[in-house]
């Protein structure tokens, strides 16, 4: 068959919806272009298709998610594109992160020893240190969905909405994200029930998904409890090379390496992670409308003040939005 031929097949196999077709003619004409030396091409239209199958995975599956209208009000699914290089971690958490993704990924070969990989975890830690982020960097290694929960309501829809949750889990495998889960420990014996339909879910999960729990309490969980997750991860707030760090990440070109880094790492201290993009992003907005943007040494001491004045702001204002 002429290339010619191929497209034509091609366009036509589109025109009729008929994607397994359209994909089998697509790696087709990948094979030729590589058997004449296209190698480039080839491997292109390879990952072109493989991301297009992907998606079009991803978006029947959040479409059959989406079709239960009742998780519209306390839940949200999503295919993260973040990933653990896109954060700034300590050393531990990086480490037990990695992990995760590690033994997720090679279940299999876990399990033919009878061991499973780590699925419950709980992130600890104040709000805006990356508790949340770092679910999504997950999803995104794994490349599943992210079905994160909230759980501030009232304490009966609470364990209703719950049932919903496990009755999902059932069905599609991904990490499932509880946040807000101070807000049902905090109720006291009125949040027995709601607490007790979690913990269920974390020990009988029978699927694979990997299970988070988030909380700016840990306190308010006894040992018993803590006892039940595979891996507990502390996340706290940003230390000083982390500061600059945060901040380099979130402004990428846009950050002056020239800037005086101890007076900002300075105002920066005790604020978290949110509160950090924030103000850098504030900064250099204020830095580029006011034509500083890193062209002598003037600017980048502008710059400077520019950020330690939003970074007092941050903490003025107090903890930023949860990242």
């Amino acid at each position: 068959m002429s290339a010619n031929d191929d497209i034509i097949e091609l366009v036509q196999s589109h025109a009729d919806g008929d994607d397994k077709k359209f994909y089998t003619i697509a790696m087709q004409i990948a094979a030729k272009a590589a058997r004449l030396g296209h190698t480039q091409f080839a491997q292109e239209l390879r990952d072109l298709v493989t991301e297009l199958r992907r998606k079009t995975h991803h978006e029947a599956q959040l479409a059959t998610i989406k079709t239960r209208g009742e998780l519209e009000s306390f839940a949200t699914i999503s295919y993260p594109d973040v990933r653990l290089n896109n954060m700034t971690l300590s050393p531990d958490n990086q480490k037990q992160l990695h992990n995760v993704v590690v033994e997720q990924r090679q279940r299999d070969k876990l399990m033919l020893y009878n061991l499973r990989p780590v699925q419950q975890l709980l992130f600890i830690g104040p709000s805006g240190t990356g508790k949340t982020l770092a679910a999504k960097a997950l999803a995104g290694e794994l490349n599943l969905p992210l079905i994160s929960v909230r759980l501030d309501m009232p304490i009966g829809d609470a364990a209703t909405k719950l049932r919903s949750i496990i009755d999902i889990s059932q069905e599609t495998r991904g990490v499932y994200l509880f946040n807000e889960v101070d807000a049902i420990t905090a109720d006291g014996g009125g949040a027995r029930q709601a607490i007790n339909l979690l913990l269920q879910f974390v020990e009988d999960d029978y699927l694979n998904n990997l299970i988070i729990v988030a909380t700016n309490h840990p306190q308010s969980f006894g040992y018993a409890t803590l006892r039940r997750f595979d891996q507990v991860i502390k996340f706290e707030l940003p230390s000083g090379d982390e500061i600059r760090s945060v901040i380099e990440n979130r402004l990428a070109v846009f950050t002056p390496m020239k800037a005086s880094w101890e007076p900002i790492v300075a105002a920066a201290d005790g604020l978290s992670h949110a509160d950090l993009a924030v103000a850098a992003t504030n900064a250099v907005k204020r830095a580029v409308l006011n034509g500083k943007i890193g062209k002598s040494a003037g600017d980048f001491e502008e710059w400077t003040e520019y950020l330690c004045h939003e970074l007092e702001e941050r903490r003025k204002f107090g903890k930023g939005e949860g990242v």
